[in-house]
C-alpha cells in the first residue's frame, strides 16, 4: 500500500491558516511579480478564475474586494510545507516529499490488518489540527492509484479528507469517471491525442487498452502507468529526496535591469542561494551557467538573450570559486543599451562531495574554504538567509513586485503574531 497526502489549495491554505476571516471566501495567490494566478481558493475557480490568468484581467474583483490576492510568499509556505511533512512522518514509516505541497508515503511497514481508511482520515485529520492546512490522503496499491484517490478526497467531503481505494469494484467505478487529462504520466499532448484520435476521454478507457498498443503509443513510462492503474507498482519509492542532478535559482526582475553593478548584484545572490542548496545536500559541481534576458515580448532589435558555460577543473561546492567564474562569464556577456528583465544560474555536472578527484597542481585551499563555507552557512541559518554573503551579492534580496505580501509568520520574530487578551 502506499499513501499520497496533498495539501489542497496550498499556498492559498497557508494564507488563511493566519487570516482565518477568509475562509470561504475567494482568495488568490498571484505569482512572481504579481503576474498571474499560481493559486486559488475553491471560490475563486467558481468564479471563473483560471490558473495563470493575468492579474490585470481579474484587478475589478480586487479593487470591489471581492477577491483577496497575495504575492508569493515562498519563506511561509516552504516553512508551513516542512511543518506538515513533519506530522506526516509521525504516522509513517518512510516519506517521499514529491513537492512543496505533496508527498508519498510508503505503508508497506504497517501491519497488514491496519485500517487505512481510518488511518488516513486520522492522519488528515491531525495535519488540519498541528498546522491548520487540510490535507486530502490518499491509499491504494500503486502511487497513481494513490493520487487519484487523493483527488477523491478534494471532490466528495464525505471522505473526511481520507480515502482507501483497494476493492477492484470501486477502482473500475471511479476509473471510469475519471479524465483521462488528470492521470499521473500522461501529459497533456498523449492525452489530447487519445481523445482526438481513438476516443478515450476516461482513465477507464486507457486501462482497457492492450499492453501491445500503450508500448507502441506511449513507450516504456506508459506500460508503467498502466500497470500502476492495474495496481501493479512499477514507480519506484524514495526514502528521502534524491540529490538533484541540477539546480536553477532564476527570477525575472520587476524593472528592467541596465546597470552591470546592479546585475551583477542580482546574479552574484543567485549564486549564493544556488551554493547554499548545492551544499545543504552533499554535493559539488563540475560546471555553472549563467543567463541573462531582455524582456522576451519585446518584437524589436533590442530583444537579446545571453548565456555563458563555465567549467571547473575540480568540482567544487565554494561560493567564492563558484561565484568568481560566474561573474567573470556575467561581464563577458553583458551588453550596454539592454535592459534585462530576466537572469539566472544553473549549477550542472553534480556529483557528492565525497566522490571530487582532486589534482596535485590545485591552487584553492579547499579546506580553508569548506570551513568559511560552514561558517556562512551556519550564520545564515540561525539569522536569516542574506545575513552573511560574498561582497558582490546583493543582500537587499531580489528586486520583485510584491505588493500584497504577507508577513512571514513562521520565519521572521518581527512577524510573529501578538495575540491581545
Amino acid at each position: 500500500m502506499f499513501a499520497l497526502a496533498d495539501c489542497n489549495n496550498f499556498f492559498v491554505s497557508c494564507e488563511r491558516v493566519f487570516r482565518p476571516d477568509l475562509e470561504h471566501t475567494p482568495v488568490v495567490v498571484l505569482s512572481n511579480n504579481d503576474g498571474c494566478a499560481i493559486a486559488r481558493s475553491n471560490e475563486a475557480k467558481r468564479m471563473g478564475i483560471k490558473m495563470g490568468q493575468p492579474m490585470f484581467e481579474f484587478r475589478h474583483l480586487i479593487e470591489s474586494g471581492t477577491v483577496t490576492v497575495f504575492s508569493s510568499n515562498f519563506a511561509l509556505y516552504g516553512d508551513m510545507s516542512r511543518r506538515v511533512q513533519q506530522t506526516l512522518s509521525d504516522f509513517a514509516p518512510s516519506i517521499e516529499v514529491y513537492s512543496i505541497d505533496e508527498s508519498f508515503i510508503d505503508l508497506r511497514g504497517l501491519d497488514s490488518g491496519t485500517d487505512f481508511d481510518l488511518w488516513a482520515k486520522t492522519v488528515s485529520r491531525e495535519c488540519r489540527r498541528r498546522t491548520g492546512i487540510p490535507v486530502s490522503v490518499g491509499v491504494s496499491q500503486t502511487k497513481t492509484l494513490a493520487k487519484i484517490a487523493s483527488k477523491l478526497c478534494k471532490q466528495y467531503p464525505a471522505t473526511k479528507g481520507g480515502c482507501w481505494m483497494h476493492r477492484s469494484a470501486d477502482i473500475e467505478k471511479v476509473l471510469r469517471k475519471f479524465p483521462i487529462d488528470d492521470i499521473w504520466g500522461i501529459g497533456r499532448r498523449f492525452s489530447r491525442r487519445f481523445k482526438e484520435y481513438f476516443g478515450m476521454n476516461t482513465a477507464w478507457d486507457f486501462y482497457c487498452r492492450d499492453e501491445g498498443w500503450i508500448n507502441s503509443e506511449m513507450g516504456l513510462s506508459g506500460i508503467r502507468t498502466w500497470k500502476e492503474l492495474h495496481g501493479i507498482p512499477c514507480i519506484d519509492f524514495e526514502d528521502t529526496a534524491q540529490a538533484k542532478k541540477q539546480i536553477m535559482i532564476s527570477r525575472t526582475f520587476a524593472k528592467e535591469i541596465s546597470c552591470l553593478d546592479e546585475l551583477s548584484a542580482q546574479v552574484s545572490m543567485f549564486c549564493s542561494m544556488a551554493t547554499e542548496k548545492l551544499r545543504k545536500q552533499h554535493s559539488c559541481c563540475g560546471s555553472a551557467t549563467v543567463f541573462i534576458m531582455t524582456n522576451r515580448f519585446h518584437t524589436d532589435s533590442r530583444s537579446l538573450s545571453s548565456s555563458r558555460l563555465v567549467q571547473f577543473p575540480i568540482s567544487t561546492d565554494s561560493t567564492l570559486e563558484i561565484n568568481a567564474a560566474v561573474m567573470n562569464a556575467l561581464h563577458d556577456i553583458f551588453r550596454k543599451g539592454y535592459g534585462y528583465k530576466r537572469a539566472g544560474i544553473i549549477l550542472s555536472d553534480i556529483i557528492p562531495n565525497d566522490r571530487v578527484q582532486l589534482s596535485f597542481f590545485d591552487e584553492v585551499d579547499r579546506n580553508r574554504h569548506s570551513r568559511l563555507m560552514s561558517v556562512m552557512d551556519s550564520i545564515n541559518r540561525r539569522n536569516g538567509h542574506n545575513t552573511i554573503g560574498v561582497a558582490s551579492q546583493s543582500l537587499d534580496g531580489i528586486k520583485m513586485n510584491r505588493e500584497h505580501l504577507s508577513p512571514c509568520y513562521t520565519t521572521d520574530w518581527n512577524s510573529i503574531i501578538t495575540v491581545k487578551c
